[in-house]
């Protein structure tokens, strides 16, 4: 999707703080960050949203690299926060698979 601003920056069309990226999965800062440490993880292929998703490996890899990534950073040892936003009426503002990791602030307001 050439309008996909995840997929302008996963093909670098875009520049992002990229944090990690492999071959499947690429994870960079979120722009308006929400949390004192608030990054967007998502499979380099394109799915419109979870519901969209049609291939468990990638899904269980996008996790696995979250859990990998908060303990690199440090994040685990205080706590950290997943969010995936699927759909319109759930808050998701681009069409393109992506999960947020939050942690560092007190993230009791994305409580539900």
């Amino acid at each position: 999707m050439t309008d996909c601003i995840f997929c302008q920056i996963i093909k670098k069309e875009i520049p992002a703080q990229i944090i990690y990226e492999d071959e499947k999965i690429i994870a960079f800062k979120d722009i308006q960050p929400k949390a004192q440490t608030h990054l967007l993880l998502m499979p380099k292929q394109h799915f419109s949203s979870l519901a969209e998703a049609s291939q468990p490996e990638i899904l269980g890899q996008l996790l696995w690299q979250t859990k990998e990534l908060a303990h690199k950073l440090g994040l685990a040892k205080n706590g950290y926060k997943i969010i995936i936003n699927t759909g319109k009426e759930a808050g998701q503002a681009v069409f393109h698979l992506h999960l947020h990791l939050l942690s560092g602030d007190d993230l009791k307001e994305f409580n539900i």
